[in-house]
């Protein structure tokens, strides 16, 4: 009889035991998953903000390349020049994504106004750059993408029960998407 209440012992300990075995490794399996979506919100700013440098970087070289031409055009390549420079001095997510919003409206006006140059048009020089940050807007347009994809996630994942107990005890809070500005939605007016 005394063995018999020992086994049973033991095995109601071995079952608690795995049970709070199994409860712990749900919560470590929680608290990793949960730091792989912030971690991936970091990578997907870090890779939009990659493309802002790489496309900050040619912008100059395309607007000494339109200089010459677009003599009447001073106020598009100033505002391109301080939307650079906006971007250059940002130092959150928010401020930089509002720079960029900026430079890429004032990039859609640039390249309609330069359909107005038929000898701007012809330089090859003007086209190849016309042409590689035209490529990186769209790659810019991928990125963020993913990154509204991750920050959407990682949000769902913080509001939902249980994870939303780890989320609070981990202290992560709401993240904000990537948002275009109303102006930035607006069609860009050319004047000629």
């Amino acid at each position: 009889m005394v063995n018999l209440g020992i086994g049973l012992l033991v095995i109601v300990g071995v079952i608690v035991l795995l049970f709070v075995l199994g409860f712990f490794g749900i919560l470590v399996g929680m608290y990793n998953s949960l730091i792989r979506l912030k971690n991936d919100i970091k990578k997907a700013w870090a890779n939009i903000d990659v493309l802002l440098k790489q496309r900050s970087d040619e912008l100059p070289k395309l607007v000494s390349s339109v200089k010459g031409y677009m003599k009447h055009e001073k106020t598009v390549l100033e505002n391109l020049t301080k939307a650079r420079t906006s971007l250059m001095n940002a130092k959150t997510i928010e401020e930089k994504a509002k720079a960029d919003n900026i430079i890429s409206g004032a990039l859609k006006s640039l390249f309609a106004v330069a359909e107005n140059y038929p000898n701007l048009k012809a330089n090859e020089n003007f086209m190849q750059l016309q042409k590689r940050i035209s490529g990186i807007e769209n790659e810019l347009a991928d990125r963020r993408e993913f990154y509204n994809d991750a920050v959407n996630t990682f949000n769902i994942r913080i509001a939902s029960f249980p994870d939303m107990i780890i989320a609070g005890m981990m202290g992560l809070r709401e993240q904000d998407m990537f948002k275009v500005s109303e102006e930035d939605k607006k069609d860009v007016k050319i004047e000629f």
